[in-house]
């Protein structure tokens, strides 16, 4: 393992765990966006078909809206903490 000082921050060149969890955060940010950008239309069109249908009960569909707006909060929360997280490791 090689340390390189940059005044007041060292940076650990070599060091495997800084480096999985590296590949870990970009892959889990990578595969969650190829995901999300797949579902958006098909969730578009079901927001479009219940406010078209308002009368009717469309709660499936509802279920499944909310759930996906859930789903990707926790995902956007999940990779902030994951590059944080790589950050603080990497310079920290």
């Amino acid at each position: 393992m090689t340390i390189i000082n940059c005044g007041e921050i060292q940076l650990y060149k070599g060091s495997g765990k800084v480096d999985l969890l590296l590949w870990i955060t970009i892959g889990f940010i990578i595969i969650g966006f190829v995901i999300l950008t797949s579902m958006k239309k098909n969730m578009e069109s079901k927001v479009a078909f219940i406010k078209a249908n308002m009368d009717e009960e469309n709660s499936s569909k509802a279920k499944s809206v909310i759930w996906w707006i859930w789903s990707t909060t926790a995902w956007g929360i999940a990779s902030m903490i994951l590059v944080i997280w790589c950050f603080h490791n990497h310079f920290g």
